[in-house]
């Protein structure tokens, strides 16, 4: 049976959905706790009358209990977060990665190690989201460094926009929950500790990798390519480029994954061909030591982490020479990286990686062998294609999910930028090992920037075919996990020859359409006011059924607006406003829209909702006050700082919004 073939799909399963129990219930300690102790000591008691794994109560008991420690392990994780005041305070934190140069300022992420409380220091959990001023001081600091720096925090928070990317979960997740501007005269010490950590050194061995390239012969407008390719460090892509990479279906080669992992190690089986029978053992030890090592020179970054504890619970089973499943190992990788960090599952990387491994295990060898080539090269492109393929099968619904965008020629184009890459991963591997073999280095070097130059040539004209992006679609989760198992059925029907029911097929699908029909009905009987939170523009959207009407001062769509009405299919209706005040209705909702609001124009225009505009609304407290059923809304234009007196006097009221600070403004009609 499956649960005896694959032992960890059933300790993943419920362990997974106790994560994303305690993710949408927010249970508390009070619940969880108790809860956790129940289920044990019944598991414990049933384990002691009847120690059979197939007893059906044992099993159901099991899962119970791995339920709950899912719960009670994100339960933890994000306790584990340190809660900080809103007031300034001096903090001591730990930088986790050289500086990021930004437009202003420098960004940075800093691990929090303490607070200071008068004269006492409170140890501190979690980490910090930093931007500081431009100083060239910054630009010598390193990964590990301390420093101390006076600061007020305040929580991450999302611009509150329809269907945008929940930013303030990504980054909690991540173990980030507060951000802080920090000005030169705040930072009190800097000093480099005797000991860096194991991925700070990592992270200076990178750079130096880096430098390496750049002295050796790499040209600038190349070096952010083979590094992100080689390295995993995209920050030095040109942000076209990346645009490119996205468009052409290939932005996979440049985060340091699975891919990377498998090339490196072939490479490595290849070299090592010698190394056969009872030598095979060194060949899997040497490919494990040299993917470890190129772990950690890439900064030990959770993709490649991921990839390399799957390559090795793959290998460990030969190791062993034990027939282990393909899959159990892979999953058991993703039990230890989910006991680490419980988050880890809502992350669009672990998502992305362990459904494209799981697919071609699962169905790459049937696909492939359903088409037998006699020619060398032509199976080669064959097994390309395969790979691809089904790699892309298996992840398109994450992908549109997390993305809301499908390349439409990835096919065409990982057909050849992959074997681009992988000749570019391993001679950017190579250029470091030969660096104090100048001739060596300096002609690797140079094969590894024309690569490069080939690469962005061909994805750029990639990007350039017409059609090459459908942008703008979207998927809710239970759809996305619904068209995964649609494309599974179809997958084990086609490929693998399994007798899969049509009607099993077709019910998934049924089920498909029902999430869909639901969710039009509902838009459909529904009508919304939306002020959304564009920085320095007025973006009003009226909806009403699958209909918006968009109002604003410019002839320019905000991106996140276009972004919103596509993913939600809406039907596009776009007004340009020349002068305030204007006034809009919509069925028996009206809607003032001026950068100043008197009892003259309340009493005139009646209005239910009022958005304020302009960089300094003018208003009164009491007008506010005397009219608690209509809304006031602060339009983005408007900053804290140029908010007249009198909003700031009525800010407590329940009827005044501030789109800049609070976000986006989304009321019922």
């Amino acid at each position: 049976m499956l649960h005896h073939k694959i032992p960890f799909l059933r300790i993943i399963i419920p362990l997974c959905a106790g994560i994303i129990s305690a993710y949408f219930f927010r249970a508390g300690q009070n619940v969880i706790i108790p809860f956790a102790l129940l289920t044990a000591g019944v598991l414990i008691s049933s384990a002691r009358k009847n120690r059979k794994p197939t007893d059906y109560l044992f099993s159901c008991l099991f899962a119970c209990s791995l339920f709950t420690a899912g719960m009670l392990l994100y339960y933890i994780e994000k306790r584990s977060i340190s809660e900080l005041p809103a007031h300034e305070a001096v903090y001591t934190v730990a930088i986790n990665d050289f500086p990021e140069e930004k437009a202003k300022s420098y960004k940075a992420v800093a691990e929090l190690i303490s607070v200071r409380n008068g004269s006492e220091n409170t140890e501190l959990t979690g980490s910090l989201l930093l931007y500081f001023e431009k100083d060239e001081s910054l630009t010598e600091w390193q990964p590990g460094d301390i420093i101390a720096i006076s600061c007020v925090p305040s929580q991450i928070s999302n611009r509150g926009n329809p269907s945008e990317f929940d930013y303030r979960f990504y980054m909690e997740n991540k173990g980030v929950r507060y951000t802080s501007y920090v000005r030169k005269e705040k930072i009190i010490s800097h000093t480099s500790p005797e000991r860096r950590n194991l991925r700070s050194a990592a992270l200076i061995i990178r750079n130096k990798i880096i430098d390496i390239y750049s002295e050796s012969g790499i040209a600038a407008s190349r070096i952010g390519l083979v590094a992100a390719m080689t390295l995993g460090d995209k920050t030095m892509l040109e942000p076209g480029q990346k645009e490119s990479f996205m468009k052409a279906g290939v932005m996979h080669i440049m985060a340091v994954s699975g891919l990377h992992a498998v090339i490196l190690s072939m490479f490595v089986f290849n070299i090592l061909f010698f190394l056969r029978g009872r030598l095979n053992i060194l060949r899997i030890l040497t490919a494990l030591f040299i993917l470890w090592a190129f772990a950690f020179v890439t900064g030990l970054t959770p993709s490649v982490l991921r990839a390399t504890l799957m390559f090795t619970f793959l290998q460990a089973g030969n190791l062993l020479k034990r027939r282990s499943d393909p899959v159990n190992s892979v999953l058991a990788s993703a039990f230890v990286l989910i006991l680490i960090r419980p988050s880890v599952i809502f992350d669009s990387g672990f998502l992305l990686s362990y459904s494209a491994v799981i697919f071609i295990i699962i169905f790459y060898r049937d696909l492939y062998l359903k088409l037998q080539l006699n020619n060398i090269l032509a199976d080669k492109v064959w097994q390309s294609i395969a790979v691809t393929f089904t790699a892309q099968a298996g992840t398109l619904p994450f992908t549109i999910m997390f993305f809301n965008m499908f390349s439409v020629y990835f096919l065409l184009t990982n057909l050849i930028i992959v074997p681009l890459s992988s000749l570019l991963i391993i001679i950017g591997c190579l250029i470091p090992l030969f660096y104090k073999i100048k001739f060596l280095a300096m002609l690797c070097a140079y094969a590894a920037d024309k690569l490069a130059a080939i690469t962005i040539l061909l994805t750029e004209h990639a990007a350039a075919l017409p059609g090459a992006l459908m942008e703008n679609i979207g998927l809710s989760l239970p759809e996305a996990l619904i068209s995964g198992i649609i494309i599974s059925l179809l997958f084990a029907r086609f490929v693998n020859g399994k007798k899969i029911s049509t009607s099993a097929i077709l019910l998934f699908i049924l089920i498909f359409s029902i999430f869909r029909t639901a969710e039009r009905i509902q838009l459909r009987q529904s009508s919304e006011l939306i002020v959304y939170n564009t920085p320095g523009l007025v973006s009003v959207g009226i909806r009403t059924g699958s209909i918006m009407n968009f109002y604003s001062f410019s002839d320019t769509i905000p991106e996140t607006v276009r972004h919103h009405a596509n993913s939600a299919g809406l039907h596009f209706n776009r007004f340009v406003m020349s002068s305030v005040p204007v006034l809009i209705r919509s069925d028996n909702y009206s809607i003032l829209i001026n950068n100043r609001i008197s009892e003259s124009m309340i009493s005139e225009f009646a209005p239910d909702a009022v958005i304020l505009t302009g960089r300094k609304p003018e208003t009164e407290s009491k007008i506010i006050t005397a009219r608690p059923g209509t809304s006031f809304i602060i339009s983005p234009e408007a900053s804290p700082a140029n908010i007249s007196k009198g909003s700031k006097e009525a800010h407590k009221q329940a009827n005044l919004h501030y789109v800049g600070i609070s976000g986006a403004y989304i009321s019922d009609l």
